[in-house]
């Protein structure tokens, strides 16, 4: 009898354990799939701090609820929508990535009975030409960001850490006080592909980090924070103010984080810096990643050549 009761209490619990499972929101299992990532696949804190942003964005478009509901058109929906606000193929398919990579922890770990993840599809990458900034335009952007407010210090430091050391936002968003190493002008973080790298930094960069980090009055490991409450930025946080000071430059091209890490490629393409040390200062895994995207980027300099060295007679 006590058996059959137990067993009873047992089931009833498994059955009770089942249904609240099932009855969570998909912003509910956010973190614990994050965890999950974290610390059972070991996935970068850069890459967790691109799927929390990418997740959100996702319930933004399509609602929050049982992650067993949304069906494949939504995802279609989602991507329309992220291509009206002129978000960049690169952008729409880290947002697809991390839905599949969720939607694969809730059919293989929770065992729900959810979309099969290669139902959604990633647009298809067309080879653009490469946008960066001139000189002129770097200057004319950052001399609109009002230093005297924290927000504008905060977005000033954060512009000049990207020109200063190419870094991906993530990356940048990932430092920690902690991870600079101050007299050697570097630090060592997990990259793209949890790959551990060293970054450089310019001097001037570093001095823009030293104005800010003595405005602050916490004690967050964080190099980039919210106000209030403090929190670590996150990528969400940032891009309206790019699109903010680029109206104010009057700079006619886009221009985000990454933009500005084609702009340090280039620059130092153009200043003459071999090819592979480009690759080593940007965290690039292969040399030809490099070379497609920055060899032949100043046509002038290959008109030049081509009048100088193509010569048949």
């Amino acid at each position: 009898m006590f058996e059959k009761t137990e067993k009873t209490s047992l089931e009833a619990s498994a059955f009770q354990g089942v249904a609240q499972n099932e009855a969570k929101n998909m912003s509910e299992r956010i973190e614990d799939f994050l965890e999950y990532s974290r610390y059972e696949l070991n996935f970068s804190p850069v890459t967790i701090i691109k799927y929390r942003d990418s997740l959100r964005s996702m319930i933004k478009d399509l609602g929050d609820k049982s992650v067993e509901q949304y069906e494949v058109q939504e995802f279609v929906k989602m991507k329309r929508l992220m291509m009206d606000r002129g978000l960049s193929e690169a952008r729409i398919s880290g947002v697809v990535y991390a839905v599949r990579s969720f939607l694969l922890y809730c059919k293989s770990f929770l065992k729900l009975e959810v979309l099969e993840p290669k139902q959604i599809r990633p647009p298809k990458r067309f080879k653009r030409e490469v946008i960066f900034l001139t000189k002129e335009e770097i200057e004319a952007f950052i001399n609109t960001i009002n230093i005297k407010r924290w927000n504008g210090l905060r977005f000033r430091t954060l512009v000049e850490v990207l020109l200063g050391t190419g870094m991906r936002i993530g990356e940048v968003l990932s430092l920690n006080r902690k991870t600079i190493i101050w007299e050697k002008r570097e630090a060592k973080i997990i990259g793209k592909g949890n790959k551990e790298r060293t970054v450089f930094f310019t001097k001037r960069s570093l001095e823009w980090i030293t104005k800010y980090l003595e405005r602050r009055n916490d004690t967050h490991e964080a190099i980039f924070v919210t106000k209030a409450p403090i929190n670590r930025l996150a990528v969400a946080d940032v891009w309206r103010f790019f699109d903010r000071h680029r109206k104010l430059a009057k700079i006619d091209k886009k221009l985000t984080p990454h933009i500005l890490r084609h702009t340090v490629a280039t620059n130092l393409v153009f200043n003459g810096c071999p090819i592979v040390h480009v690759k080593e200062i940007l965290g690039h895994e292969r040399l030809d990643t490099t070379c497609k995207y920055y060899l032949g980027v100043d046509k002038e300099k290959a008109k030049k050549a081509h009048k100088q060295f193509l010569n048949f007679i």
